[in-house]
């Protein structure tokens, strides 16, 4: 049975004092879960991060990260590196990155690639536009971003990506799909990754739901056949929040 996983997507938020905080107020809050714990938070944040958390059941992800492991690449950070702290996670191919800093399919694919090169777990992002879902698109848009991300990967790493699926019209909008369309549409991805790879790599995926996740909807949606757990937004700045979210 495959576990629930929810994931804090901190964005541009939080300073180093204000990280350290957070995590030091939500550990008593967490600490029972039987489900998996994750806080991804701006690179300033991850070496305060990590040390807040050693030794408790929060794992520590960063954001985004290049696919080559040096070079002249101003500004950006390596997997390498990333591993270099003890980083666990890190999200690759979420829609902000695709929409603000032209994150591409193929982008995705080779962060994917090397992430599992330095030992990393991808939280990949998959998600339809609104204009997109109006169209009748979602479950063609949803499945071949899933595809294209996950080209050229062994069947191990397949089942140990954990994929979010993200509709963008319901990212920060508090529009949130409802569970039996958040559940359908990951169920497609699912099923397509059963096509490519086969059933047992499938059943072993992670896929969450991402968009608009908050303590209200948490349980309606993380208790539906396929979805295992959220990548959750605004309510993971919030510690009341996210701890009922991840207690729900």
């Amino acid at each position: 049975m495959r576990k629930k996983v929810i994931a804090g997507n901190w964005k541009m938020n939080m300073l180093p004092n204000e990280a350290i905080k957070f995590i030091e107020e939500l550990i008593p809050l967490v600490k029972n879960t039987e489900h998996e714990v994750i806080l991804c938070v701006p690179y300033t944040d991850l070496f305060y991060a990590l040390l807040t958390a050693q030794n408790t059941n929060i794992k520590i992800g960063a954001q985004n990260m290049h696919f080559e492991e040096s070079g002249a690449f101003t500004g950006e950070v390596s997997g390498e590196m990333l591993k270099s702290i003890n980083v666990e996670y890190v999200i690759i191919g979420h829609s902000e990155r695709r929409q603000y800093y032209n994150e591409t399919d193929e982008t995705v694919n080779k962060k994917i690639k090397a992430a599992f090169k330095n030992e990393l777990k991808p939280i990949v992002c998959v998600g339809e536009t609104l204009e997109q879902r109006e169209a009748g698109k979602t479950e063609e848009i949803i499945t071949k971003q899933t595809e294209l991300a996950l080209e050229g990967l062994t069947d191990e790493q397949v089942a140990n990506t954990i994929i979010a699926y993200e509709p963008i019209w319901a990212i920060g909008t508090g529009k949130t799909a409802t569970k039996e369309d958040a559940n359908n549409s990951i169920k497609a991805i699912r099923n397509k990754i059963e096509q490519i790879y086969g059933q047992k790599v499938s059943s072993r995926v992670i896929i969450q739901y991402g968009g608009s996740v908050k303590s209200t909807n948490a349980k309606e949606l993380f208790e539906m056949s396929d979805i295992d757990g959220g990548l959750v937004g605004g309510a993971s700045l919030k510690v009341d929040e996210f701890s009922k979210i991840v207690n729900f």
